[in-house]
């Protein structure tokens, strides 16, 4: 069994179209078990959750975060991306607490998508940065554990489309 460490990732889930009352589901969300999420429901027709959660295996954490939340979500809301999986140099220099200038100074892997880095290629290169940035990437440790299990998840989403 592997040591039990922590994941910081968030869920997009899009909801059904239809009125909602908001503070209703807010309630559901904490019956149905994501009583730690930091909940967004700031895009029209998508509840964004942020999760601080901890377990031996990234995929299993995310799981079940997944299931508690569509528990608690209208019938009908659906995984639309489980994030960190494709970022900004912006996104992860916030991670890090650096500047964006900080990480373009600095040798980076190829972007991926549209000038957007997966974590996962990302952190390989930022461990070996000396100072603050090496620094960051021990702080955000559970953001960058969560990268390969969000990664994997979004492509089993893409196929599934």
């Amino acid at each position: 069994m592997s040591d039990v460490q922590e994941f910081e990732f968030d869920l997009m889930i899009a909801l059904p179209a239809g009125e909602r009352d908001e503070d209703a589901m807010l309630d559901a969300l904490f019956e149905a078990g994501c009583d730690d999420a930091v909940v967004g429901t700031g895009a029209a027709g998508i509840v964004a959750l942020g999760f601080i959660r901890e377990g031996s295996d990234a995929e299993a954490v995310i799981a079940e975060a997944v299931g508690q939340a569509l528990k608690g979500l209208p019938e009908g809301a659906t995984l639309r991306e489980v994030r960190p999986d494709l970022v900004s140099l912006a996104d992860v220099a916030a991670r890090l607490q650096v500047s964006r200038q900080a990480l373009q100074k600095r040798e980076m892997p190829p972007p991926s998508l549209g000038g957007l880095y997966r974590v996962t290629e990302m952190v390989r290169y930022l461990e070996g940065q000396p100072g603050k940035i090496r620094d960051g990437v021990s702080k955000a440790a559970p953001w960058f554990a969560a990268a390969p299990a969000a990664q994997k998840i979004n492509a089993q989403l893409g196929l599934s489309d």
